[in-house]
């Protein structure tokens, strides 16, 4: 007999990616008045538009004069699903959430859509973890034998189409760049910098131009992105400690976006698909040292919940 191998994938690794793209979604509604999330887009018309399948929408359940409260009442479910409370319960209305918001409001980014696709893969995993809160280490003894293993199979494939499609966003990324005049001789943050609708703010715009004046400073500022982004799209081809330095590096990569292009739920966004593109299934970071008493409690617990659960097959 041969025995197969299934990783559990509930640990505070993929919670934090479901915190991350929670908080995201909660950035722009709690940040963002109603007159800047729905307004009439030229040659589009009224938003939310309510058609076809976005009729499903939460704004398009209720009266325009009751967008407000929908909009709090949408950030407060953001709120539950970013604390961790039962992922089992929060992951749907999670990610109904974020399909609102993505087909609801005028103007969404890349983040929104990203943010939309993650949490419907996520649902996959969630429905699967037995816990109370996704900060807490595993609890092998709350679902035992085959189900739990068929839970496990379905989390770790959602997670690996996850994985599969940061792939793809970093390599349309950097390819979808290439024909372009300006990517390819190095000149292009130069304008991205300075552009008034999407550059650098005022107080960062004349460090960025100190540099991107200079012709090697801002060929390595637009090389540089491509590279990462490339590389980003193999990391699912290298090593697991390979995956660990570029995790950083992606991070600072999207936190120099944000910064510059005040692009935040997009970073968040990409926070989080990067976790899930980087770290190993089932990884732990050992976040909840706020919760330093349970964490104590479960440690006997934590050990079992680390050895990856096998179920024999015929050889």
């Amino acid at each position: 007999m041969r025995r197969r191998t299934i990783i559990l994938p509930w640990a505070a690794g993929y919670g934090l990616a479901r915190t991350l793209l929670a908080l995201g979604t909660l950035g722009t509604l709690a940040f963002s008045d109603g007159a800047t999330l729905f307004r009439e887009v030229a040659t589009v018309g009224q938003y939310p538009l309510c058609r076809g399948v976005t009729k499903a929408g939460a704004f398009c359940l209720v009266s325009p004069d009751r967008f407000e409260a929908m909009r709090w009442a949408c950030c407060l479910i953001l709120v539950v699903a970013a604390s961790g409370w039962r992922p089992r319960f929060t992951a749907i209305p999670h990610a109904y959430v974020a399909f609102s918001v993505f087909t609801g409001i005028s103007i969404p980014d890349g983040g929104d859509q990203v943010t939309w696709i993650l949490t419907l893969l996520l649902i996959l995993v969630a429905v699967g973890d037995p816990r109370r809160w996704h900060w807490q280490p595993q609890q092998p003894q709350l679902s035992e034998g085959s189900r739990r293993g068929t839970w496990a199979l379905i989390g770790v494939s959602a997670i690996t189409l996850a994985r599969i499609q940061m792939s793809v966003i970093y390599f349309q990324s950097c390819v979808a760049k290439l024909p372009h005049a300006e990517w390819a001789d190095g000149s292009a943050l130069y304008y991205w910098i300075n552009n008034y609708a999407f550059g650098a703010p005022g107080w960062l715009r004349p460090a960025l131009n100190t540099v991107a004046e200079n012709p090697v400073g801002v060929a390595a500022l637009t090389w540089g992105p491509l590279v990462l982004e490339i590389t980003l799209a193999a990391a699912l081809l290298m090593p697991q400690k390979v995956r660990w330095a570029l995790l950083p590096a992606g991070m600072l990569f999207h936190l120099g976006i944000a910064v510059v292009m005040g692009l935040w739920s997009f970073a968040f966004a990409m926070w989080a698909g990067l976790l899930l593109l980087l770290t190993p299934y089932g990884h732990d970071p050992r976040l909840p040292r706020i919760r330093r008493k349970q964490t104590r409690q479960a440690e006997p617990e934590r050990a079992a919940a680390e050895e990856p659960l096998e179920e024999p097959v015929n050889a």
